[in-house]
């Protein structure tokens, strides 16, 4: 059989689509943008998330590891959300608090790695050591108390760090990535002005809650938390804990025991029961049951709302 060779207007074309592909193809781990036109972010659990859609705004477009109503601390990723975060333009995250998270952004080809413990350091609340309560001495360590958005000023520096970061991996963007992460952190300190001006009147007082979470929060605003769990809210206390929890709840006339919205309440009821004290949520949003209802501040301020009933504190 004869072969008929194509024309050279075909010939032409196709060499330049196959030409297109290849480029398309080599170029695209250099682009710093997905096939939407939007940075491709993404964000380990809630906090993480929250920042990296305010900050980045319509330009960015956020993928969520833990999805909405789950408890952060042991996530297992799947293939497919190991494969985003390794193929992502940009990650943000927690070291130290989801071990999976970790191993995933070891492997990750991404140039924008943003660790909040980076930006805020970890503290060594002595949660590991018996304490029921923080001291207000506590010293930074590799290992450390995660919840450090609970602290507004460290979540501003976590803030910054976001912003800071998408500005590299999207230049033309970054007057927007600027303009949102000022607009974040300014409404971070009049969160935090709230805080000062709805504790006041607080300061050495004591509140008890079913996991370590507040103590960041405690150390900003002059209060004292006692735990009945470690940093692990899963963790089952020991007998020995529950006396010594219920021992320093009396000392300190605490009237409110807290529990969270992600965990079971049992182990905080049982120990009002036991001391004839009232319940009620104090939440370390760790996670958000419905992002369409509820925010970062909406929980903060409900948080706060919360510690002023417990407190005796009105107006």
């Amino acid at each position: 059989m004869m072969l008929r060779r194509l024309p050279t207007s075909i010939a032409l074309t196709a060499t330049a689509a196959v030409g297109a592909l290849l480029l398309t193809a080599c170029g695209g781990s250099s682009s710093a943008k997905g096939t939407d036109g939007k940075l491709d972010v993404v964000a380990s659990f809630y906090p993480m998330e929250y920042l990296a859609q305010q900050i980045g705004g319509e330009h960015v477009k956020v993928t969520g590891l833990t999805k909405a109503g789950v408890e952060p601390h042991d996530l297992e990723l799947t293939a497919k959300q190991v494969a985003q975060v390794k193929g992502a333009d940009a990650v943000v995250y927690l070291k130290g608090l989801q071990p999976a998270v970790d191993k995933a952004v070891a492997q990750t080809d991404s140039k924008h790695v943003i660790d909040a413990t980076a930006a805020s350091p970890l503290v060594d609340h002595h949660l590991d050591e018996g304490h029921a309560e923080g001291d207000g001495h506590e010293h930074e360590g590799a290992a450390g108390d995660p919840h450090i958005w609970l602290d507004p000023n460290r979540y501003a520096t976590v803030a910054k760090s976001v912003g800071a970061e998408l500005a590299k991996a999207d230049p033309a963007h970054a007057a927007d990535y600027q303009k949102n992460t000022d607009q974040t952190v300014a409404d971070l300190a009049a969160l935090d002005q709230e805080f000062k001006t709805g504790l006041k009147d607080a300061k050495g007082k004591s509140f008890v809650t079913s996991h370590a979470a507040f103590g960041y929060l405690a150390d900003a605003y002059g209060i004292n938390q006692i735990a009945i769990n470690g940093v692990d809210p899963e963790a089952e206390p020991t007998p020995a804990k529950l006396a010594e929890v219920q021992q320093a709840a009396k000392q300190h006339g605490v009237t409110t025991i807290f529990f969270e919205t992600l965990v079971s309440p049992k182990l905080a009821e049982t120990v009002a029961k036991d001391l004839g004290l009232k319940t009620a949520v104090l939440d370390p949003l760790e996670g958000v049951k419905d992002p369409a209802k509820e925010t970062y501040f909406s929980v903060m301020r409900q948080n706060l709302h919360n510690l002023q009933t417990a407190f005796g504190i009105t107006g």
